[in-house]
């Protein structure tokens, strides 16, 4: 059976707990102060999508499960609009750093995590396998916007075999 979501979203049996599962605060507070929150395109359901698509990247290199959890929700929570928002990671990183004090993360793991979020729209040489992840789990969302994966963007391994193959089973049923 699977935990009770919330959103209607379907919950399934990675080896990692989600984020929202074990820190409502955060999520309650991203409620009320991202702009987009509720955005089909930008918003919690992109986040969640997110972290489900990290934690499964995770598996098949060294990325940080707590740091890709924290990326999904913090990457675009800063947005002000849709489309072109040039500096929405930087902003989400620092507004993660303001609110350290709620997370579970040490120093260098935040690190990470600005960095992850700060670089993600344009980043293309990640300096880790975590910020790989984060990364290319934001990537592999880009389907939601009718938009194709396009492997130039692409670091990890999996990542690079899931477009390669433009076989996205792997995450969809998850």
């Amino acid at each position: 059976m699977f935990p009770e979501d919330p959103l209607g979203m379907k919950v399934q049996s990675l080896p990692f707990r989600y984020l929202w599962q074990q820190n409502e605060e955060i999520v309650s507070l991203l409620q009320k102060e991202s702009k987009l929150f509720h955005s089909p395109i930008h918003g919690i359901k992109h986040w969640r999508t997110v972290e489900k698509n990290g934690l499964f990247l995770s598996q098949f290199n060294d990325g940080d499960p707590e740091v890709i959890s924290h990326f999904a929700y913090f990457h675009d929570c800063m947005r002000v609009n849709e489309h072109r928002d040039d500096g929405h990671g930087k902003r989400g990183g620092e507004y993660a750093l303001a609110h350290k004090d709620l997370l579970t993360l040490t120093d260098s793991q935040l690190d990470i995590l600005y960095r992850a979020c700060a670089g993600h729209t344009g980043g293309r040489s990640p300096s880790c396998d975590t910020i790989a992840c984060c990364w290319d789990a934001d990537r592999l969302d880009i389907r939601r916007v009718g938009f194709k994966a396009d492997l130039q963007w692409f670091n990890t391994k999996k990542g690079i075999e899931i477009v390669e193959k433009q076989d996205f089973t792997e995450i969809d049923k998850l």
